[in-house]
């Protein structure tokens, strides 16, 4: 696929209906901005931070960008919603391993902030195999009158100086710097899938396909591994690990996700390494719609606690699952998201499509859950009316004034003037990852090589 060299991005802003709540609304353009040579594609990452007030995403060049949202003013209070451009850096560079030959990518897979402490910001970076602390911080003052350097920055000779000068602040344009503060290196023999930080703040866990390191953010020279399902002999591997998540508020607890449909909730409390899990969330699979296609199809691509920590959810290929961490035996909730491609199943395999890994996100009440699907379609469900909606983000509907209509997909029969036949979609463009301000109902829908963000309507 070709990699368009810019990133375009798209502010709208919705407002809430009484039929769907926030699942059917009317979408305003407000504006786009251009990002130049920026490797964007739709398997990147992007998170807001604990306020929301930040934006960071990552590209396949190992750069990252950060956008912060517009302050609110008395002469253009409608732009509070707008997120610019706050600091662009190299987070990672391409490297080779030679000891088994093979390069590894400089492309960001999973982007994590740590909450605010000072006035400074902290995320976490991760390429393959290598996981970065970064430091963004701002700087509007320059010291002055240096007693051992000149104007220039040159040392000066000290047999010249002849009088003591006190340093002194001055002003200066504002400047957002970045700088790397830890790397966290050589813990993985796979490629690391995810990061998650804990509610404790002194540590976080890194995942890979067999195994999740628990790191102290202040030591890089050692982790300590607290899953490890990698077997003796690698012909008995039956299932592969795809997500982690520490809980929101208790430090001790975690959650992974495997291909095989399963969920393993484990307390750190209990043994050092946590290969004997706590609890195990499996729904048992029906016999009658067992197929070639259904160990692929039930491997979970995404687990998220709630903010309560008190539900799971989890993505897999073609549903939303919400579990009480009190129920094991079955899922709270099930949200088909795109039921309709179950017929077109060999076909997705033959394109690799079927392998696609979707993310999904709570909005800030856990009320409504969103996740991506094809076409540059993503889905919205409301867990209180139990209603849902389809909205696609396409640069058609970015014209001013102009409202974003709900999409239905027509499956067989006649198909209506407003639906799209399930064989018109165009599978080459996805969303994969969508961001959900914790707050706000603000969110972000990345859709090939655009990034959008909705908003609530500004009058």
């Amino acid at each position: 696929m070709k990699v368009n060299s810019c990133l375009e991005r798209q502010l709208f802003g919705y407002q809430y209906s009484s039929t769907y709540l926030l699942l059917c609304s009317v979408w305003n353009y407000v504006r786009v901005s251009k990002l130049k040579n920026f490797h964007f594609w739709v398997n990147y990452p992007f998170n807001f931070n604990s306020t929301g007030e930040l934006l960071a995403t990552g590209d396949q060049g190992g750069r990252v960008v950060v956008f912060q949202r517009e302050q609110e003013s008395k002469n253009q209070p409608h732009r509070r919603g707008e997120y610019n451009v706050y600091s662009t850096f190299q987070s990672h560079e391409p490297e080779f391993d030679y000891l088994k030959s093979l390069e590894i990518e400089e492309k960001i897979n999973k982007i994590r902030w740590l909450p605010q402490q000072n006035a400074a910001y902290f995320l976490l970076s991760t390429n393959d195999k290598t996981v970065k602390l970064w430091k963004i911080s701002e700087r509007d003052k320059r010291p002055e009158g240096y007693n051992l350097k000149d104007e220039e920055g040159r040392i000066r000779d000290p047999t010249t100086i002849t009088t003591l000068r006190v340093p002194v602040l001055r002003p200066m344009d504002l400047m957002v710097e970045a700088t790397p503060r830890r790397i966290f290196s050589n813990a993985h023999t796979y490629h690391i899938n995810s990061i998650s930080v804990n509610s404790d703040n002194e540590t976080y866990m890194s995942t890979d396909d067999l195994r999740i390191n628990l790191w102290n953010l202040e030591i890089t020279n050692r982790s300590f591994n607290i899953v490890d399902i990698k077997p003796a002999n690698m012909e008995e591997l039956t299932e592969v690990i795809t997500a982690a998540e520490f809980h929101p508020n208790q430090c001790n607890t975690f959650v992974y996700s495997s291909s095989k449909g399963s969920i393993r909730l484990c307390d750190m409390r209990t043994s050092a390494l946590c290969d004997n899990h706590s609890k195990l969330f499996e729904e048992p699979e029906d016999p009658s719609n067992r197929s070639f296609f259904s160990e692929i199809i039930s491997s979970i691509s995404d687990v998220k606690f709630s903010h309560s920590g008190r539900y799971l959810m989890t993505r897999d290929y073609l549903t939303v699952k919400v579990w009480d961490i009190n129920m094991e035996s079955k899922p709270l909730e099930t949200y088909q998201v795109h039921d309709y491609l179950r017929s077109k199943l060999c076909s997705l395999y033959e394109n690799d499509c079927i392998f696609d890994k979707f993310e999904c996100v709570w909005n800030g009440t856990d009320s409504v859950l969103m996740t991506g699907s094809y076409n540059n379609f993503f889905r919205m469900f409301d867990r209180n009316t139990k209603r849902d909606v389809t909205l696609e983000a396409s640069r058609e509907n970015s014209k001013p004034r102009a409202i974003l209509k709900p999409r239905k997909v027509c499956v067989g029969g006649k198909r209506r003037k407003d639906e799209i036949s399930v064989d018109s979609l165009d599978f080459s463009k996805k969303i994969l990852h969508t961001a959900w301000h914790p707050n706000e109902n603000i969110i972000a829908v990345a859709a090939t090589n655009n990034l959008y963000i909705f908003q609530d309507k500004v009058n």
